[in-house]
């Protein structure tokens, strides 16, 4: 039994400029993913004939499954559906049920006036398969060439998305055996990525072949993700599974989690576990720590608000860093740092606390005090901890680090106190 491959063309000018980033690719694979497709190639293609004409050529030379987003739109430079109709040797016909669907959009929900221009949205190569587009005017569109299929969708990401899970999802298996692949993926802080691969090097050696390990590094952390992919299920599992266990014995010392989750995420499930509450004071991370916590469902009951004292008056007058403190040890220093972390958890009422201050760059730099010099204080009602850090990158690149190694920090002292 041989590996299915899939190779995903994203079409548009914009994603080519920069205009426009390309998320559809890395949803579309993760879909495959789960269902044992393995992607061997994704191109971006603009506006171009002859470069879509191109990419369908030479992508089908090495995949099973082509999938195609963008250019199925109602303007002049969405040429993705007159061109599939020639490639696949197919006549335009008006699809009767996607004319409906269409009409009812406009009609009903839109109460706007159905023009030819959206009229045309309706019409479809007589050689596909329609698949009906619940979220939008452009239907999905399945075509089959020498034992291969191609399916084009809208490049709007929440079509694509819901032809994806509805439609292409389901059809996949009918088409095809597809095999195995499971992952295993940990979470690692407090480590480089060269000085991991020295930590795990003879392990990683004695992997059977079958299983692949990968290093994902970013902003303070690595993860390590094991991919295995067979056909016997049960015994993929076990091996898996037996290196997963191995592999987090040798790294336990900078393990954070044994799961795929984000650093904010793990800090949140940590104090949701133990009942517990965080509040933030941010100077130079100006709220994005808060940002983070908050993307996540569930935040209000376990984060009470933020503080983001950029200017050191708000410092003085609602964190109470005294002006003698400023002058003499300044902004960012151990002290400023322990009592911003101190004072929102009296002031917010919560158990824990995460206070920053730093030089994010490219301005703000003494002799003393570098770009990418930050102090963190992590605080309970119990204890305060606090670290400086010397990064020294660009301006975003500080703030993600002050920011990852802040939230660890947190994690660390949570697990310290509730054990």
């Amino acid at each position: 039994m041989s590996q299915i491959f899939a190779s995903i063309i994203t079409i548009g000018d914009e994603l080519l400029i920069g205009q426009v980033i390309d998320t559809n690719s890395a949803f579309i694979a993760q879909e495959l993913n789960k269902i044992g497709i393995a992607v061997k190639h994704r191109l971006a293609v603009g506006d171009n004939w002859d470069d879509i004409w191109n990419a369908l050529d030479e992508t089908s030379k090495h995949a099973d499954i082509i999938l195609i987003t963008g250019g199925l739109g109602p303007t002049a430079d969405d040429i993705t559906k007159p061109l599939l109709c020639k490639y696949f040797g197919g006549n335009m016909i008006l699809h009767e049920p996607t004319l409906q669907h269409v009409t009812h959009i406009f009609e009903q929900i839109l109460k706007r006036p159905m023009i030819d221009r959206n009229r045309k949205q309706a019409e479809v190569p007589d050689v596909c398969t329609v698949l009906k587009n619940e979220k939008g005017t452009a239907p999905g569109m399945l075509f089959e060439k020498n034992g291969k299929i191609f399916i084009a969708m809208a490049g709007v990401p929440h079509e694509m998305k819901w032809i994806m899970t509805n439609h292409v999802i389901q059809l996949i298996p009918q088409k095809f055996t597809t095999n195995i692949i499971e992952h295993r993926t940990l979470l690692t802080a407090g480590i480089g990525e060269s000085f991991l691969a020295e930590l795990i090097q003879e392990w990683e050696l004695q992997l059977p072949s079958f299983i692949k390990l990968a290093y994902l590094p970013n902003y303070g952390m690595v993860r390590l993700r094991l991919t295995a992919t067979g056909f016997n299920k049960e015994d993929l599992l076990t091996q898996l599974n037996k290196e997963f266990i191995q592999l987090q014995q040798l790294v336990k010392e900078y393990l954070v989690i044994n799961e795929d989750l984000s650093m904010e995420l793990v800090v949140s499930n940590l104090l949701k576990k133990h009942k517990k509450t965080l509040a933030t004071a941010e100077s130079c991370t100006g709220g994005y720590i808060a940002s983070l916590i908050t993307t996540h469902a569930g935040a209000s009951s376990i984060f009470t608000g933020s503080i983001v004292c950029y200017d050191n008056r708000i410092k003085t007058e609602m964190l109470g860093v005294s002006n003698e403190i400023l002058t003499t040890v300044g902004a960012v220093s151990k002290e400023t740092v322990e009592l911003m972390a101190l004072n929102i958890i009296k002031l917010m009422n919560t158990d824990y606390s995460i206070a920053v201050s730093g030089i994010m760059g490219p301005g703000g730099a003494t002799n003393e005090k570098l770009v990418g010099f930050v102090w963190i204080a992590v605080a309970s009602r119990e204890r305060t901890i606090s670290q400086s850090y010397n990064f020294r990158f660009d301006r975003s690149r500080n703030i993600q680090l002050t920011t990852v190694n802040a939230l660890n920090m947190l994690r660390k002292l949570i697990l310290e106190s509730t054990n």
